[in-house]
């Protein structure tokens, strides 16, 4: 149950994945950065979890979910400012050397980063005092796994086309719907 939770929760690093493919300036070797990163955010997690879970007066699940709600809001936030900022500027549409800046690829390795250590700390809570050390290797390979095929499918002919805006919103949207789920779950 451990390992399909990880799968389960990771999917919306296809979506990332896809975002940054379809990026003319991103490059694989970003997304393995990213995801070496983390890696060892997914290890704190769940090394920090198991310690503080016995500390917070009320179940963890509230905590996890709204950071979640609140990752999503701030990755979708953060890609119409970026948008906004280049059409005030004047540059509509960017040449492919600036396509993608430094501070986008660690912002969005910053946000999948914090929200796979959010993933690991949150199953972590869920399967608390069984947890394994499988889950947090699970989520990073499920994040490198997603990231990487949806990276290399935004590299086809047929999905160059599809607007970033679309794979950005989904991102977000993805991490709000699971930071809802957490609160749902949590009121049932």
């Amino acid at each position: 149950m451990q390992i399909i939770s990880g799968l389960i929760v990771s999917v919306d690093a296809f979506f990332i994945g896809l975002s940054l493919g379809l990026q003319k300036g991103c490059k694989f070797a970003y997304l393995v950065v990213i995801n070496m990163f983390l890696l060892g955010l997914c290890i704190i997690g769940f090394l920090i979890a198991g310690h503080i879970y016995e500390l917070i007066p009320f179940d963890p699940d509230l905590v996890v979910g709204f950071a979640f709600i609140a990752l999503g809001v701030l990755y979708t936030f953060q890609y119409f400012v970026y948008q906004r900022k280049n059409r005030f500027i004047g540059r509509g549409s960017l040449p492919p050397s600036e396509a993608v800046s430094y501070k986008t690829i660690v912002f969005v390795g910053l946000v999948m980063g914090l929200e796979a250590m959010l993933i690991s700390m949150g199953i972590t809570f869920i399967f608390q005092p069984y947890s394994t050390f499988v889950i947090p290797i699970t989520v990073a390979f499920a994040h490198l796994a997603y990231s990487a095929f949806s990276f290399w499918l935004a590299r086809t002919k047929h999905v160059k086309r599809m607007p970033t805006v679309i794979c950005h919103i989904i991102s977000g949207g993805a991490l709000i719907v699971y930071g809802l789920l957490a609160l749902f779950v949590e009121i049932i």
